[in-house]
């Protein structure tokens, strides 16, 4: 199975930015210990803080993935676009977020992008990538 992660903005930035929220491990590490957990399978990784560069990677994915692992971060609560290019693809994409959105600041509890998913995970660190791979690996999506 090949499945594709996406990263939104500021997402670059994990293990150094606000590491009480989303801690101290850089993606990239975790990216090495998803891959080992799943040899069986291509762990792609993409990450952009430009929205249009995220639609792109999704309508580039339809000849090439099969699963899609999305945390598009801020975007979650603003794109319209990034919610209709996961609706046009109709490549099976779980919404991820390392913190609980729920439990965060007002204007995150809304997901525009959860709708358009098959499901969303969050609250579970880093896990949460996990947790949705599994989901992919697991159910053979």
């Amino acid at each position: 199975m090949n499945i594709l992660i996406i990263n939104g903005p500021n997402l670059n930035l994990l293990g150094v930015r606000e590491k009480s929220i989303y801690g101290d491990k850089p993606f990239e590490e975790y990216l090495k210990i998803l891959r080992e957990l799943y040899p069986g399978h291509k762990i792609s990784y993409f990450q952009s803080n430009v929205e249009g560069e995220i639609i792109n990677r999704l309508h580039s994915a339809l000849t090439e993935e099969d699963a899609i692992v999305l945390n598009a971060g801020a975007y979650t609560h603003t794109s319209v676009a990034i919610a209709d290019a996961v609706k046009a693809i109709q490549i099976p994409v779980a919404e991820v977020h390392i913190s609980n959105i729920l439990t965060r600041e007002d204007y995150r509890h809304k997901s525009i992008i959860g709708p358009s998913c098959v499901g969303s995970i969050m609250g579970f660190g880093l896990e949460s990538y996990r947790l949705a791979v599994e989901y992919f690996v697991s159910s053979g999506v």
